[in-house]
């Protein structure tokens, strides 16, 4: 029903519009008893589905990436559609617009999207009232800095934000692979990565033995258009800073071999969708060949396909997560890809 009805409707307007519009009529259906109704028609229940990564059990593997629910606004009710876990984010200290509309273009040849979005958040004290209430998904919280926060600072932006939501997610995601925000990228470099997850894991010893509950799994996201040699970075980084995973990858600032319009090409912004598919899975396998699987990784990038999900598991992902391939293919995808890890078990 979505790829024959819906989809070609909200195509044919402007995405974040849609986006919009899209949440507002999901938080009206829910309210008015439709949940039932999308767990009927989207949940997989089945033990062998279930999955335990860094301490945390997961009902499925498939879970829905950082940026559709920048503001945990729709998490218990994106949660009906067969998600495992949701990630909301990404969040900042303070409240920021983003950067100027128009910012978020579809390129439909390639079934891709490039966005420019800016971590537009109404910051994280904002969030953390929604997240108070009951829920029954696993939910991540993915961290950033305000665009005027300078990158020596940098550090104090992503501990008030894991101060503040340490009660209220069950895991965090640590983002510094965003080509949105003006030099975010450059925190991944060695010794400024290293630095600052070794703060946070440090606030996280703390925070953790004060309040005499288990310390939270922290993640890092990385960029796809890592060289071979950042990657192995990577791998120490993880190592050095004892945090407990990593989600590869993010978007690309690659162009290449792309079938839509040159207008909708040369914007500026992350590229997701299929053309990174490929790009993804060999990060993911490298990480994992190279640290013989020392740490876990969630997979994410151009998952369009239940066998585009399972790719990513054979090369080494221990979970998987949608967020353009959600759009373009709508709800049906997660029960395709769950049936199909099933199939396979």
């Amino acid at each position: 029903m979505y790829k024959l009805l819906l989809r070609p409707i909200f195509f044919l307007f402007d995405p974040e519009k849609v986006h919009h519009f899209s949440f507002s009529m999901i938080k009206l259906f829910s309210k008015i008893g439709f949940s039932g109704l999308f767990r009927s028609m989207y949940l997989v229940e089945d033990k062998r589905l279930e999955r335990e990564v860094f301490g945390l059990k997961f009902k499925n593997p498939v879970g829905l990436a950082a940026g559709f629910d920048k503001d945990a606004k729709l998490y218990n009710e994106l949660g009906n559609f067969g998600f495992g876990f949701i990630e909301i984010g990404t969040l900042t200290p303070k409240p920021q617009e983003g950067n100027p509309k128009k910012r978020l273009f579809r390129l439909k040849e390639d079934q891709a999207i490039v966005n420019r979005m800016g971590f537009n958040n109404k910051g994280v004290m904002n969030a953390v009232e929604r997240l108070q209430q009951d829920r029954n998904i696993l939910v991540g919280g993915n961290i950033g800095k305000n665009k005027v926060t300078p990158n020596s600072e940098a550090t104090k932006d992503y501990l008030i934000c894991f101060d503040v939501l340490f009660d209220y997610v069950d895991y965090f995601v640590v983002n510094v692979s965003s080509p949105n925000t003006p030099g975010l990228r450059e925190l991944q470099d060695k010794e400024p990565l290293t630095a600052l997850l070794k703060d946070l894991k440090k606030e996280n010893v703390k925070k953790a033995a004060r309040k005499k509950v288990k310390e939270k799994p922290i993640l890092l996201k990385i960029a796809p258009d890592l060289t071979e040699d950042q990657l192995l970075d990577i791998i120490t980084i993880v190592k050095d800073s004892k945090i407990d995973g990593v989600i590869a990858s993010n978007t690309t600032i690659e162009r290449k071999d792309l079938k839509s319009h040159r207008i909708y090409v040369e914007e500026k912004g992350g590229l997701s969708g299929k053309p990174l598919k490929n790009r993804s899975t060999e990060v993911i396998r490298f990480l994992a060949e190279k640290s013989n699987k020392a740490f876990p990784i969630i997979g994410v990038g151009g998952i369009h396909s239940a066998e585009d999900a399972l790719e990513k598991l054979e090369a080494g992902a221990d979970l998987v997560q949608l967020w353009t391939g959600f759009i373009y293919e709508g709800p049906a995808l997660v029960k395709q890809i769950n049936k199909a890890i099933l199939a396979n078990a």
